[in-house]
């Protein structure tokens, strides 16, 4: 069996159709890829809102797309905004115009699931992917708005960043200023060494860097001039440099020329290649694979994945767990107490299954709150709870989106706080296509998680890890926690009884600790 899939990219600088075909067996294969170049991020970042003439010209265009859809008999898609829409005051406005009149529904996507979608049409190409990343390797994501740099190292995700090094960004950051040729790629390249100076200092300080793997849309291009006659998707360093030597000595009319862009397409490419230039020199990279993957690529990947028509090698899950642990080494959290309260938190979670109703994706979020729940004692020791929600809030955790992260925030705010189920802040509903067992009342989903994290955190009250191999059973409407810990107990005993009122309140269950005597 064959599915036909559209994926819709509203990006800062283009709207993108791609049509794909997916197979049982998991091949995903791209059949039709139609764009439209719209310069929506000028509009937003200048004015922050986007024009109506803008909307008309959208809606034109997601027109024509619903058409080709038709025509290639699509079922079903997937429509996502990035940047642009999401910063611009009006967007909600715009999105209703979008589906009134071209029966599309687009979602907003936060940076981090922008980032994580790309991530996945890497994986997908399995092979290269995993031999890149068990050596030191950087993925630098450069798009119109914005940039991510995500630092690898032995398969696992040790950090990921977003920095507003955007090309339409930079190019729109002196568009106003009258410059010479040379004047604007010397502020360019300022710009570059401001925002990029601070991410050596804190993330890549003695990090080695072998592998860069380059994705978005604006380096396809230098790519393909770069590769011509050729079909290597890798790049040396001196191959890179010599091209950005010859880039940085063209004219605008030249640039537009070699490439056959438009004027507007063509004033992107030199800084392009100036923030990847910058990347490879504080990074030390050896080599510079560029796997030709846009957006939808990944969102193809994503929906496959999704239907369990795909199956990655590479364990997403671990990322976003081990992102979170970077961050609580980051703050200073205690580890062997992290550790001890995540173990406990999946065994609470896993002994009652037949109980709260959650599944796969809301243990990920609880894993996550337990290893930030003490985040906020690096800013202070008391009223550390609201500083670890508005930290978790202000950090962007790869492959979770908006919505996940307040779910995690407020679990880490209220593990302590007395819990009020009508002052849990929670901007939006998770969309149709979550992965979240339960989507309507979601204060509901936080209280059962935060209950959790409290009975696991009272398990280890003394950081000491006395319960650390503890078993756990439902019998008689108590939860036993049954330890044959020689040590003394009683403060977690005291922690765990304190703690059951609330938790007998959300599932009817009361924890109960019974210390087995050895003899």
């Amino acid at each position: 069996m064959v599915r036909t899939f559209a994926a819709i990219d509203v990006g800062s600088f283009e709207l993108e159709l791609g049509i794909y075909e997916i197979t049982d067996k998991g091949n995903v294969r791209s059949v039709d890829q139609v764009k439209h170049m719209i310069a929506l991020g000028k509009d937003t970042y200048n004015t922050g809102k986007i024009s109506y003439r803008l909307v008309e010209e959208m809606c034109e265009v997601l027109q024509d797309f619903v058409r080709i859809m038709k025509e290639y008999q699509v079922k079903e898609y997937r429509a996502y905004a990035t940047s642009a829409m999401r910063e611009a005051r009006n967007s909600q406005i715009v999105l209703e115009q979008l589906r009134v009149r071209t029966g599309i529904d687009v979602k907003i996507i936060s940076n981090s699931e922008q980032r994580f979608i790309s991530y996945k049409a890497i994986a997908a190409k399995d092979a290269e992917f995993q031999k890149n990343i068990q050596r030191g390797t950087a993925i630098v994501d450069v798009g119109f708005g914005s940039m991510q740099a995500s630092l690898f190292d032995k398969d696992a995700l040790v950090s990921t960043q977003n920095l507003p090094l955007g090309v339409l960004r930079l190019r729109e950051l002196i568009a106003h200023e009258k410059l010479t040729q040379q004047g604007a790629q010397n502020l360019i390249a300022e710009l570059i060494d401001n925002e990029l100076v601070t991410y050596r200092k804190m993330y890549l300080k003695d990090r080695e860097i072998k592998n860069l793997i380059a994705i978005g849309e604006p380096i396809l291009s230098i790519h393909y001039k770069m590769a011509e006659g050729r079909r290597s998707e890798q790049i040396t360093i001196q191959e890179f440099n010599r091209f950005y030597e010859r880039l940085k000595g063209m004219t605008l009319a030249q640039t537009e020329d070699l490439f056959d862009v438009n004027e507007e397409y063509a004033s992107l490419l030199f800084p392009t290649a100036a923030i990847y230039k910058r990347m490879l020199e504080i990074t030390g990279a050896e080599f510079m694979w560029v796997p030709g993957i846009r957006m939808t690529d990944g969102m193809a990947a994503e929906y496959a994945e999704d239907k369990k028509l795909i199956r990655f090698n590479h364990s997403f899950e671990n990322d976003i767990i081990v992102t979170s642990r970077n961050m609580a080494k980051r703050y200073k959290c205690y580890m062997p107490h992290i550790q001890n309260v995540e173990e406990a938190a999946l065994k609470v979670f896993d002994s009652l299954k037949k109980y709260h109703g959650l599944g796969a994706r809301e243990r990920l979020l609880l894993q996550i709150a337990a290893n930030l729940h003490s985040c906020g004692k690096f800013v202070t020791m008391r009223g550390s709870e609201e500083c670890g929600y508005n930290m978790i809030m202000a950090t962007e955790i790869i492959g979770l989106s908006h919505v996940e992260r307040e779910i995690v925030a407020n679990i880490v705010k209220y593990h302590q706080q007395k819990f009020r189920y009508n002052e849990v802040e929670v901007s939006a509903k998770p969309s149709k296509d979550s992965r979240l067992a339960s989507t309507e009342d979601l204060s509901i989903v936080i209280a059962k998680l935060t209950a959790i994290l409290r009975l696991a955190n009272s398990m280890d009250r003394g950081h000491t890890g006395k319960l650390k191999d503890s078993r756990l059973n439902v019998k008689d409407g108590q939860l036993v926690i049954q330890t044959e810990c020689a040590a003394d107990v009683t403060l977690e005993s005291i922690s765990i009884a304190d703690k059951g009122d609330f938790f007998e309140e959300i599932f009817g269950i009361r924890p109960v600790l019974r210390q087995k005597r050895r003899v």
